[in-house]
């Protein structure tokens, strides 16, 4: 190899070292080596106390969506679609006799029962913090070669996740915007959510559970549509969120960011911020119209995971509580 070979060979090893340096790399936990559910950790028995102390409950929001066959999911990625199936029925237990009590009791007692199968990632669910990592590591830098076995993770799993109670902050950005729904591929920027924000007359808080309203949920019961190019958060909103203190985010969409990615070399990359690298819970396909209908900016949020263990995420049914003023 000659002189000038050999200086391009040092050049193009010296750009490769410098873009490894500067890769981004998992986040350690402010909460110590242990830690396994991050900015979760803002909770406190003061601040859950706080927050009940102000709900006024003669109103009640469900947040959570309904699971039926043919809902929205991520069978393209090749996952499993939602299927409920009986496994008793009247008729069928009288025929059976599963229980070996006699065609007399089972035409007398109705007996129903059913099954489901579907992926953790539908309807409403919240994301534990091995969802996504980066370089094979996830949130305070558990390994996957150390810590993911054949029955899942045994860091981070979603449940690690206490029951939230929270603050809860609806950011409408779709009424902000003046429209019923924010349009296909839509980036919610950090000026968008400034801008929402001052429109409510709400401010961030830290340790708040902040839901960003696009008005995708409108199309729920359409899966093709509902998942067809959704709008979603981008990088600054994610960055502007965890400056303002957030302790989770989620939104109304399948997957709270929308593509293509903004980050070369990173094909999701607002996961991998939250999750790998600030330690932040996301939440998606959260219902928020009827917040969003009666202008309800701020509430207690309340929700927990099914302690699916080693899982990367659960379905929850969260609820919001308006606070008084």
């Amino acid at each position: 190899m000659n002189t000038a070979h050999k200086l391009v060979a040092g050049l193009l090893a010296g750009v490769a070292l410098a873009a490894q340096a500067a890769a981004p790399v998992v986040g350690v936990s402010p909460w110590g080596p242990n830690d396994e559910i991050g900015r979760l950790n803002m909770m406190t028995p003061e601040s859950r106390a706080a927050v009940l102390a102000r709900v006024d409950a003669r109103r009640i929001y469900d947040l959570g969506t309904d699971y039926f066959i043919g809902m929205p999911s991520w069978q393209g990625a090749g996952d499993p679609h939602y299927q409920i199936w009986m496994t008793h029925t009247p008729h069928g237990t009288v025929v059976d006799d599963p229980m070996k009590v006699g065609k007399a009791m089972n035409e007398h007692v109705s007996y129903s029962g059913a099954a489901v199968s579907m992926y953790t990632h539908m309807g409403t669910h919240i994301d534990a913090l091995n969802h996504f990592g980066l370089g094979g590591k996830i949130w305070n830098g558990f390994d996957a070669r150390e810590h993911l076995g054949d029955r899942g993770w045994r860091k981070a799993g979603v449940e690690k996740l206490p029951p939230i109670v929270a603050r809860g902050v609806l950011i409408d950005v779709a009424r902000a915007r003046g429209l019923d729904a924010l349009p296909p591929g839509y980036r919610v920027r950090k000026k968008d959510l400034m801008d929402a924000l001052a429109a409510q007359k709400v401010a961030l808080r830290k340790g708040d559970v902040v839901l960003v309203r696009t008005g995708r949920m409108q199309m729920f019961e359409k899966a093709r549509d509902y998942m067809d190019n959704p709008p979603g958060l981008a990088m600054d909103g994610a960055r502007y969120l965890m400056e303002a203190g957030a302790m989770s985010v989620g939104a109304d969409n399948l997957s709270l960011e929308t593509f293509p990615s903004e980050v070369e070399g990173d094909y999701i990359p607002v996961h991998t911020y939250l999750l790998a690298q600030q330690g932040a819970t996301i939440i998606e396909l959260v219902n928020l119209e009827e917040l969003a209908r009666d202008r309800v900016y701020e509430f207690a949020f309340i929700s927990a995971p099914l302690k699916f263990r080693g899982a990367d995420a659960s379905p929850i049914r969260p609820i919001a509580i308006p606070l008084s003023k």
